[in-house]
């Protein structure tokens, strides 16, 4: 079977890390001829082992409302004709737009949803109030025709929450939605029995990864550090990651005089000895397509405590491997981590419940569920 797999770049993120575990996986397969194509090389992982598969197809689509759209998809094309994919599937929303621009009606047409593509929202053309209104509104016209030239297509919801919001937003006829929850490779998230740690046993040492943006919601974190302090709780947070939130964070961290509870480590590539080195995971974003750091955080053996970001609420089951908060409430969310902190028998049945409930996210098994399915449309 040919696959080939399409996302912008291998920047740190979300998707592009199961992508990474995805094509490495069925590249294992003698039987399965991978490619993954990227359209800037921007690779920000540890990928020597799968680059003879990687290939930068620069490419780019202008959608214009008022004049023609500019298409910069020729190798792209040339790249699909040369490689005769039977499965082509697409990640992220730019390389969704290009990838369909380009014609390929041999193969069978996967879109991989890692949170809600907004641009597929229901929008009736006389409700807009705005630009990226408007831009939504012909963006999914234009793919729907798209999909339709292709001879239809086939979409990946990484959730329960994701497959509602497909099945709310697309014409019935249209394909099909499968439903595969993200994955991981377990095995490197799992805590080596000779691992020396140097996190002080004293403090609770809490944890959290993702971008620094607005929907990661890290400035609500920021608060919950504070009430802990208050409530005369050792505490310090690591939060792995960049974005364009820092100087908003790293401000608050100063005004707040919590630059010795809060660290902001920026980008790391082995995030597994962070975990390590913690106690809790917590999360706060306001959305969440699914929540593969959480599964990571499980993997690793740490309880969580989160906000309910929809997506990610089939994956903490409260008092069980963790606390999901459903409103924004500081002081609610800063009483589910002391309760973890300060009573060692619930923390470890939670992190054993936690470490448990992950392996069924291994990224085998899920390769095994999307084989199955690429098979079946065939």
């Amino acid at each position: 079977m040919k696959i080939l797999h399409i996302i912008p770049n291998l920047k740190k993120g979300g998707a592009e890390r199961i992508v990474i575990d995805i094509v490495r996986t069925l590249n294992k397969n003698t039987s399965n001829q991978v490619k993954l194509i990227l359209f800037e090389n921007q690779i920000e992982y540890e990928v020597d082992d799968i680059l003879p598969i990687i290939e930068i197809v620069h490419s780019k689509v202008q959608i214009s409302l008022l004049k023609k759209t500019h298409l910069n998809i020729s190798n792209l094309q040339k790249t699909l004709d040369l490689f005769q994919p039977d499965i082509i599937h697409s990640h992220l929303f730019e390389a969704e737009i290009i990838s369909r621009s380009c014609t390929f009606s041999k193969a069978k047409w996967f879109t991989h949803l890692h949170d809600r593509m907004k641009s597929l929202n229901n929008l009736n053309f006389f409700a807009i109030k705005s630009k990226r209104d408007l831009t939504n509104y012909f963006e999914k016209k234009y793919l729907l025709k798209r999909y339709q030239k292709n001879g239809g297509n086939n979409f990946i919801a990484i959730s329960e929450d994701i497959l509602h919001f497909l099945k709310s937003v697309l014409p019935k006829k249209l394909g099909n939605i499968h439903l595969i929850q993200n994955a991981i490779a377990v095995k490197r998230f799992e805590k080596p029995v000779d691992f020396i740690s140097v996190k002080d046993n004293s403090v609770c040492n809490l944890i959290s990864i993702g971008r620094l943006d607005k929907n990661k919601n890290h400035l609500f974190l920021i608060d919950v550090v504070l009430d802990l302090k208050n409530n005369n709780i050792p505490v310090h947070l690591t939060i792995v990651g960049e974005g364009d939130q820092r100087v908003a964070l790293q401000e608050k961290i100063e005004h707040l005089n919590l630059s010795n509870q809060i660290s902001l480590v920026g980008l790391q590539e082995k995030v597994e000895v962070y975990l390590w080195n913690a106690d809790l995971y917590i999360h706060s974003a306001i959305t969440e397509g699914f929540g593969l750091t959480l599964v990571e955080a499980m993997a690793a053996g740490l309880p969580i405590t989160s906000l309910n970001g929809g997506g990610n609420k089939n994956l903490i089951h409260h008092g069980e491997n963790g606390f999901i908060i459903e409103e924004q409430d500081v002081n609610l969310f800063s009483k589910s981590v002391i309760e973890l902190f300060q009573n060692n028998s619930t923390y470890k049945l939670m992190s054993k419940n936690a470490t448990d409930f992950a392996k069924q996210f291994d990224i085998i098994y899920y390769i095994d569920k999307l084989s199955s399915i690429y098979k079946k449309v065939l």
